[in-house]
């Protein structure tokens, strides 16, 4: 007996079981902080996917028209309906995001819009909501085990997101032009230009050249499309003249200007009038066409320039005597004041393109007064109709508004001031029919001899370089090789140089109409025009074809992204 209790006593077996008892609580404790922690950090995860996603959704409606606000807002509200399974709240429900539905700013919204990224300035309407704020509703989580400690539940708990859309413009030739409405001086970086109240205004586009120099009102230059091409004019013309632009999409948002410019590049333009400076035959990346794309035309052609004869070789399409030549100053359209020309004037003239607008043809300064100013850039959209009607086609100033009102229905022209794009495109419809006794961009011939001075309207010289194309008739997936799209920058306030890292944010996207090929015109004190730069007819603002389109004249494709 003394010896059973003398071995009890001194038994160590199960000692650590005192110290288990006392660690226990502890450890009941630590075990409880883990997993309530655990779910709430998995419910904080939860929160701020459905903001992120939220926020994304949002976003992908913040297109600057319409309603974008309120369409913005209803993506984010319908998106958000998961249910959080890491709450313990009584009959949780759906996660939603509650709020106004339009631009408003208030203290407290859960979907609020803002024009910077910093979230300095808040969005006062659709045209300047370019990012949007999203926070989910809060949540508690009721903690399992933690309450040991005296810790009931988490308190509200909220995610917050932020997100933008990154959108880019592709399949257009990377040009950009100053705000040619922005003062000299000017500091306000979203000084306006209204592109839909110009429709049918001339634009005169000057060359900024190769230099660092600032750029000026009514300049233009290039964008840098991040091609590989060292040299910048192949690469230029390889975008100005292809027709898919290697390189790059240009960003909506901000783009980088591309150095290079000059002759050779407007050449690759001039492929879209049928004329090849020079053939691809031998001449690789010196082509106006560089080597490893097509420089198609577009179908209508119609310019002052003419052959002699139909060209028989690619070396025959360039500007040049027996190539395409310019007529004599006698035999061409250059007016000497900014009335119309007088019907036996007109007959006095054997070639004539669309021209330009008649305060920028008597001279090449010109003495357009827009807005006020002197010899400005930008005319006002009165062009010798009568005249252009009457060399190509024969017609009177009491004809020719008659003759217009035929044809193909939906190209019809109805007024008596038609811009040079609705005819292009009149022309275009008609090609081949005879109306008013003439046959629609037919060729024409003066002169005599075995190979007379011939009009051709389409084209013929596309066909004999390599590769060989015919003229593109805009439409459907065919892009119109005679409208480019253009980046607008207020040029002053941004202190836009050639060249350099510096992304400039573009003020709007604009459509313009090539009037005609960028040429020498005229000579010693009666030069018209210089060949570096080119004469366009502003459209209007670009409509952007849906994200991920492949079809119409440009595409844009948008991606949200998120901010924070």
């Amino acid at each position: 007996m003394r010896s059973s209790a003398k071995h009890l006593w001194s038994d160590q077996s199960g000692a650590i079981a005192a110290v288990y008892a006392l660690a226990l609580p502890a450890l009941i404790v630590c075990g409880g902080i883990a997993f309530d922690y655990a779910r709430l950090a998995a419910m904080d995860t939860e929160l701020q996917n459905a903001a992120d996603q939220a926020a994304l959704a949002a976003a992908t409606q913040l297109d600057q028209g319409a309603t974008a606000c309120a369409r913005a807002s209803a993506a984010g509200f319908s998106l958000v309906s998961n249910t959080p399974l890491f709450t313990n709240e009584p009959s949780p429900g759906a996660e939603t995001v509650t709020g106004d539905k339009d631009c408003r700013f208030a203290a407290g919204e859960k979907i609020r819009f803002w024009q910077d990224k910093e979230k300095t300035t808040a969005a006062t309407s659709e045209a300047n909501a370019r990012f949007v704020e999203v926070t989910v509703d809060a949540r508690t989580a009721e903690y399992a085990l933690t309450p040991i400690v005296g810790l009931l539940n988490s308190g509200s708990i909220a995610a917050t997101a932020m997100a933008g859309l990154g959108s880019a413009i592709c399949k257009v030739p990377p040009v950009m032009i100053c705000n040619p409405d922005e003062p000299v001086g000017n500091t306000n970086v979203d000084y306006a230009f209204d592109a839909n109240a110009l429709r049918g205004y001339g634009l005169k586009l000057i060359s900024v050249g190769n230099g660092p120099s600032a750029w000026a009102p009514g300049n233009f230059g290039y964008l840098d499309t991040g091609s590989p091409t060292s040299n910048p004019n192949v690469e230029l013309r390889q975008a100005l003249g292809w027709t898919t632009a290697p390189g790059n999409c240009s960003p909506i948002g901000g783009v980088k200007t591309r150095t290079g410019a000059g002759t050779p590049v407007t050449q690759a333009l001039n492929t879209r009038f049928d004329i090849y400076e020079k053939a691809n035959t031998g001449n690789g990346n010196a082509a106006s066409c560089p080597t490893g794309g097509a420089c198609p035309p577009s179908i209508n052609t119609v310019k002052d320039v003419f052959q002699r004869g139909t060209p028989n070789a690619a070396n025959k399409c360039g500007i040049a005597n027996n190539e395409w030549e310019l007529p004599s100053d006698a035999e061409a359209y250059r007016p000497t004041n900014t009335t119309d020309l007088t019907q036996a004037q007109a007959d006095a003239i054997r070639i004539m393109g669309h021209p330009r607008d008649k305060c920028h043809a008597v001279s090449n300064n010109g003495v357009c007064t827009y807005g006020g100013g002197t010899a400005t850039k930008i005319g006002n959209g009165q062009w010798d109709r009568n005249a252009y009607f009457r060399v190509n086609y024969g017609w009177t100033s009491t004809q020719w508004p008659t003759f217009v009102n035929q044809g193909v229905v939906s190209a019809r022209i109805t007024t008596s001031t038609p811009t040079r794009y609705e005819v292009y495109n009149w022309e275009i419809a008609n090609r081949g029919t005879s109306i008013g006794g003439r046959t629609i961009l037919g060729s024409r011939t003066w002169g005599s001899g075995g190979n007379p001075p011939t009009d051709f309207d389409q084209p013929v010289c596309s066909a004999l370089q390599t590769p060989s194309t015919s003229g593109i008739v805009p439409g459907g997936t065919n892009v119109d090789r005679r409208r480019i799209s253009a980046a607008v920058i207020n040029c002053d306030a941004r202190d836009v140089n050639g060249g350099g890292p510096t992304a400039y944010t573009v003020l709007k996207w604009i459509e313009l109409f090539i009037v005609e090929p960028s040429l020498n015109r005229g000579s010693g004190g009666n030069q018209r025009t210089d060949p570096n730069d080119v004469y366009v007819e502003i459209i209007g603002e670009t409509q952007l074809v849906g994200a991920g389109a492949t079809a119409g004249q440009v595409v844009r494709r948008d991606v949200p992204y998120l901010i924070e």
